[in-house]
């Protein structure tokens, strides 16, 4: 059997780059064994080193040179002074990215977006940033579409996440648009986080934790998830957890930064694709056992979701997934 080659990650550290974001990739993607191959390098011909925003510097071992190479490159936050001071990325930065192939990926963490933004390749598209940035893009960016609630922003070929954990959540997306549910799961459990998040920063804007004494909604999610092929309503989830539908409503948005209605859709996608991706279930039956009224539902709410249907979704993972796309195989599906 051929093997196939490992998809290409390279990481662009930059000058007061976060340690943090920086690992993120190498450390989800590496969980992977052969799948991945993950490079970090410099803006600097030569890698050598590069300061970071803690009280040490990275040696790096490649310099830009690795970028023409990469079929994904990713991009951690670093020090944003002089792009703000200016509205221009930094010269090495985006001399640097000129490597970069056409049909690679471009994925930034936090808010290396701005990066993205200055380079003009944010126009007309929507993105994600950290939440307490979000004004200062609008203002430096106008023609960036800033959407501070959501954790990234997938827009096929250039995908950009909010603040620092959501680029785990962007790399777990990425392992779940090559490689199907059950890769990312697997990464998920080694690096001891969730597959995905309900919600997006929203929840982490205001009020995070309820207050002592609060009754929250974690329960009813609960409930309701081993229940999803069932008929759930808000009312109804408002009664299991002994609320009004006001309050009800108003404390799930807080604790999750969605609404009800539309956390019951997501969470019946997601269903769906686990489904789809690990038994032969035929569409309506799948349908049924997540809670979708008709095949014609699901196919609705799955191309709103990802943009394919259940049939090419399945075609795509079953019985193994067509791994070493750059673009990823589920949008051009």
């Amino acid at each position: 059997m051929k093997r196939t080659a490992p998809h290409r990650v390279a990481v662009l550290a930059l000058s007061g780059v976060y340690p943090f974001e920086l690992g993120i990739p190498a450390r989800v993607f590496g969980e992977l064994g052969g799948m991945y191959e993950v490079t970090t390098c410099g803006a600097e011909p030569g890698g050598g080193s590069v300061s970071t925003r803690q009280d040490f510097a990275v040696a790096l071992e490649h310099g830009p040179e690795a970028l023409s190479w990469a079929d994904t490159v990713v991009i951690p936050p670093f020090d944003l002074a002089p792009l703000v001071e200016t509205g221009r990325a930094p010269a090495a930065a985006a001399e640097a990215l000129r490597r970069v192939r056409p049909d690679a990926r471009l994925v930034s963490i936090c808010t290396a977006s701005f990066l993205l933004a200055a380079l003009g390749l944010l126009d007309g598209r929507r993105a994600a940033t950290h939440w307490h940035q979000a004004d200062l893009m609008r203002r430096l960016f106008p023609r960036v579409e800033v959407d501070p609630e959501v954790l990234f922003v997938d827009e096929g070929r250039v995908l950009t996440s909010a603040g620092a954990a959501s680029g785990v959540d962007a790399c777990l997306h990425l392992v779940r648009r090559d490689h199907g549910a059950a890769a990312a799961n697997r990464a998920a459990r080694a690096c001891v986080v969730p597959p995905w998040r309900d919600g997006g920063q929203a929840q982490y804007i205001e009020r995070p934790v309820p207050e002592t004494g609060d009754a929250g909604t974690s329960a009813t999610r609960e409930w309701a998830l081993a229940r999803l092929d069932r008929p759930l309503t808000s009312a109804g989830l408002a009664r299991h957890a002994r609320m009004s539908e006001r309050t009800f409503a108003r404390r799930f948005r807080q604790e999750t930064g969605t609404s009800p209605g539309r956390w019951l859709t997501a969470q019946r996608v997601a269903r769906a694709r686990d489904l789809l991706e690990g038994t032969d279930l035929p569409v309506d039956r799948v349908a049924a056992e997540v809670g979708f009224a008709t095949a014609a539902s699901l196919r609705r709410h799955l191309h709103a979701a990802i943009g394919v249907s259940p049939l090419a979704y399945r075609r795509t993972f079953r019985p193994g997934p067509r791994a070493g796309s750059p673009a990823g195989t589920i949008v051009e599906a």
